[in-house]
């Protein structure tokens, strides 16, 4: 299990997590999936969704490239 951020819960990290839970979602893509495309651990994925996990610029661009979208597309659904 992956260790939590400090930050967990902060408004930001659950808006963000919302934001990559809801754009999967649409997409029909399962958490486990976006974890392997990502190449990031599906627990860390599911803390990340869950807003305790501080994201770093790496794992954000493999979010959204295995999401098909932008890292702008990204944080204006998140509404950052």
């Amino acid at each position: 299990m992956p260790i939590t951020s400090p930050y967990a819960q902060d408004k930001v990290l659950i808006a963000f997590g919302a934001a990559v839970r809801q754009i999967r979602k649409e997409n029909g893509i399962s958490q486990e999936e976006l974890a392997l495309k990502c190449d990031i651990d599906r627990s860390y994925m599911g803390s990340i969704e869950r807003g305790q996990q501080n994201s770093g610029l790496l794992h954000i661009s493999r979010i959204a490239n295995a999401l098909d979208i932008s890292i702008a597309e990204l944080m204006s659904t998140a509404k950052l």
